[in-house]
């Protein structure tokens, strides 16, 4: 029996190699709302919790960031979910007349 165990850990005679799978994260981008003086709150708001998933207190929170420094970061992503994020919010704001911004930057 001890040699039918043993013969079922090789390979034909070859010693069998285990392949080490190298799987390597995406890098990942801040989006950033930039704030304005013609921008609503509210819009700002609905477009947080529609386009980037935020409760109405995580968006209130990111909203008066925005409001308050300049700027905040609505999310982070890798790069062609940060861009498809940026692009909904641009369309979103110009179909409503809103000069609201936001930028893709490094996490």
């Amino acid at each position: 029996m001890a040699d039918r165990v043993g013969d079922q850990n090789q390979a034909g005679g070859a010693v069998k190699e285990r392949v080490q799978e190298n799987t390597k994260e995406p890098t990942l981008y801040s989006v950033v709302l930039l704030n304005d003086d013609y921008t609503p709150m509210q819009f700002v708001l609905d477009v947080l919790e529609a386009v980037f998933q935020k409760s109405p207190a995580e968006a209130y929170r990111i909203m008066m960031q925005v409001h308050l420094g300049g700027r905040g970061v609505a999310g982070i992503y890798p790069w062609e979910v940060a861009e498809t994020k940026v692009d909904a919010l641009l369309s979103r704001a110009r179909e409503a007349g809103h000069p609201l911004q936001a930028t893709i930057e490094d996490a």
